[in-house]
Order: C-alpha cells, then structure tokens, then sequence
C-alpha cells in the first residue's frame, strides 16, 4: 500500500503537465468581440487630443465613408509597433480615425511626432468613457466602421503586417 502512495504525487504532476502541453499547443481565441459589431456607433464627442488636429464625435463616423477608428495610446508600446501598419492604411487611401485614451496632449503630439499621424481625426478620452461604450477591451484596438457609423469589424491588438491586406479588403468592401 505505502509504494501505491509513493506514485499519487507522480501521476498528479503527470496529469498536471498534460494539461498544461494541450494549453500550450491549442490555438488562442482572438476573437472576442464587442456586442456593437452591426450596430451604429453610440452617440459622442471628444475633444482633439492634438493642439491642430480636430477631435472626434459620433457625428464624424456617418459621413458617407468607410473609415477605421483606432483606440491608442502614446504609453502604448505595442500602439508604437502597429504605427507603420497604419501609415500603410492611410497610404492605401483608407480614413483612420483615432480616440487617445487615458492621455495628455502634449504626450500624444510626442508619440505622432516620433511614430507618425495616419490619423484624420483624434478624439480625448481621458477617462475612457467612450472605449467602455464601445466594448473595447484596450489598446491598441480598431473598428471597422461603414458610412452609416455602423461598426463592421473589431480587431483587437495590434494590426500587424500580415493583417494590412485583409482590413484594405474588409474597408474596400464597403464603399
């Protein structure tokens, strides 16, 4: 009896590290989405977290164009690796439209001087109210909005180089 004791904490260990191999292996889920994909942006308006660049409201996403709005930060590290990602998409002739969260505007002039403005339009929240409406779960984060100020697509994270073609495609789609 005392050597089957000896191998309880073995085979828990075991089941442990196989637990934790299929954790390690399954592919992650990305693709948690707000309950506002295919329905109109909620009603706001922000002031320009850029001294020179116009702030952003809700009125701004029906104006007959597909556009992106992108939620960052100048804090944001990754905000700064998805900055030529963006460039691209403004290249591209595709709106970018931004809402700064939690920031100063003399941080976020700093952060576009350093890593570039693709953006149109870059509204203040400083407290966040408009990216909680909206379901987003941080930054960086985009939605794809259509003419209407629908909202079409949410890409959480940054956008990287492999998902520039697929967001032109997405954007394109609508026009």
């Amino acid at each position: 009896m005392k050597k089957r004791a000896l191998w309880i904490p073995l085979l828990v260990v075991g089941i442990f590290m196989v637990v934790l191999a299929r954790g390690l292996v399954a592919d992650p889920v990305r693709a948690v989405e707000s309950r506002l994909v295919g329905k109109p942006m909620p009603k706001f308006s922000l002031p320009s977290a850029n001294p020179g660049q116009p702030g952003l409201g809700s009125a701004n996403m029906r104006d007959g164009k597909p556009k992106l709005l992108n939620f960052f930060a100048s804090w944001c590290v990754p905000c700064a690796a998805e900055a030529p990602q963006l460039m691209k998409l403004r290249a591209a002739g595709i709106q970018v439209d931004a809402i700064a969260i939690r920031d100063r505007p003399t941080d976020v002039a700093r952060f576009l001087k350093r890593y570039g403005n693709p953006y149109t339009r870059i509204g203040s929240d400083v407290d966040s109210n408009v990216q909680i409406a909206l379901g987003s779960s941080g930054v960086p984060e985009t939605f794809i909005i259509d003419g209407n100020g629908v909202i079409r697509h949410q890409h959480i994270g940054d956008i990287r180089a492999e998902d520039v073609a697929g967001i032109i495609q997405r954007v394109r789609a609508l026009q």
